[in-house]
């Protein structure tokens, strides 16, 4: 088992910054690709950015292409996003995920472990 908790939403005007961290504790010895989702009231999960085990490949959806940035830091076994030039569109919980392949993973369903969220809301 893995648990995973995130920390660093919170309410910021759009054009700011936030930095999302996942701290990773249990069966952290395996090589687990994480991602990070989001979701908005009414709207499915969507995947915003996801890492390799290793860190050297990333995946961002189009939508945050530029002003988000995924990392890991596997010797502290937390995950982070930093988010810059924020919009009213990014409002959301936001979670990560760890899967089983050490690849990037696309959809939420290769994804076994989930955090419990983190709101961040971007106001105008």
């Amino acid at each position: 088992q893995v648990q995973l908790v995130e920390s660093g939403g919170g309410l910021v005007q759009a054009g700011g910054s936030l930095r999302l961290s996942c701290a990773a504790s249990g069966r952290t010895g395996s090589r687990y690709g994480m991602g990070w989702f989001r979701q908005a009231p009414g709207k499915e999960r969507e995947i915003v950015a996801a890492i390799t085990w290793i860190g050297f490949t990333t995946y961002y959806a189009d939508s945050v292409k530029g002003r988000f940035t995924i990392s890991r830091d596997n010797a502290k076994n937390t995950l982070y996003l930093q988010m810059n030039n924020l919009k009213p569109e990014d409002t959301a919980e936001y979670y990560c995920a760890a899967s089983f392949s050490s690849d990037i993973n696309y959809s939420a369903t290769e994804y076994g472990y989930w955090g419990q969220g983190t709101q961040v809301t971007v106001s105008s």
